[in-house]
């Protein structure tokens, strides 16, 4: 019983592990593309770039932008 619960824990653990398939820097590239210069610390262009380059909803991308020290 304990080897089921530990295979299905191992489980759950490896299928959070999946990678996105997004190239790292794209977003960036997209953000400067959109704003010039891009400042990350800007919460205006953080949110803005979030939503327009990564799909998100404002929401999460103001959540994500305000972890990331934008104001």
């Amino acid at each position: 019983m304990r080897a089921i619960f530990a295979i299905m824990f191992s489980a759950i653990a490896l299928a959070g592990c999946n990678s996105d398939n997004e190239v790292t820097g794209s977003i960036e590239s997209c953000a400067k593309q959109l704003y010039t210069p891009y400042n990350p610390k800007d919460m205006k262009q953080c949110v803005g770039a979030c939503l327009a380059c990564a799909r998100g909803i404002v929401t999460t991308c103001t959540t994500s932008c305000t972890l990331k020290g934008a104001h």
